[in-house]
């Protein structure tokens, strides 16, 4: 199972992520770190990224899961995944896929975003992540208000099967 902890920058991606994975004795992949170097550039220099910049990175992410899928793996991946159309080309008609969508208001967001360092996602850059979500739908995606602490909102991913291992050999 492919399990893609998705959301706007500040949501908690790659902390819920990460921890999500390690609970699950999995492995876990930032999406962030398949960006292009270009696209962190433009991102640390507050410009938004477009369809064209997004698409390379969604093809990495691809070969990404393709891979672990190949070595019968399970994987956790942060990624934003903003809009439908990006979710479909993860998806690519596999069953294996699952989307948990990290949600909560502008505020708490910028919030988190303005006591965050090292990171290269220029803060100002989260009312354009807003204005291109496009959320998920409640079938499509398993919500989580981010309101929760990390461990209460790993547990409550846990509890409803929407991030599950695959036997032993996916370890």
């Amino acid at each position: 199972m492919i399990t893609i902890v998705m959301g706007v920058s500040g949501s908690g991606k790659s902390t819920i992520g990460e921890g999500l994975a390690t609970r699950l004795g999995i492995p876990f992949i930032d999406g962030d770190s398949l960006h292009p170097q270009a696209n962190r550039d433009k991102m640390a220099q507050g410009i938004p990224l477009d369809d064209t910049d997004r698409q390379p990175w969604l093809e990495a992410i691809v070969a990404e899961m393709d891979r672990h899928r190949a070595d019968g793996r399970s994987l956790v991946l942060a990624c934003s995944a903003l809009k439908k159309r990006y979710r479909d080309f993860l998806r690519q008609g596999h069953d294996d896929v699952r989307f948990v969508y990290l949600h909560g208001s502008r505020d708490l967001l910028a919030a988190r975003l303005g006591h965050r360092s090292g990171h290269f996602f220029n803060p100002a850059l989260l009312d354009s992540q807003l204005a291109t979500l496009e959320e998920p739908s409640r079938d499509e995606a398993f919500w989580v208000d981010i309101g929760d602490s990390p461990t209460d909102t790993i547990e409550t991913v846990i509890r409803s099967g929407c991030a599950q291992a695959r036997g032993a050999a996916s370890r």
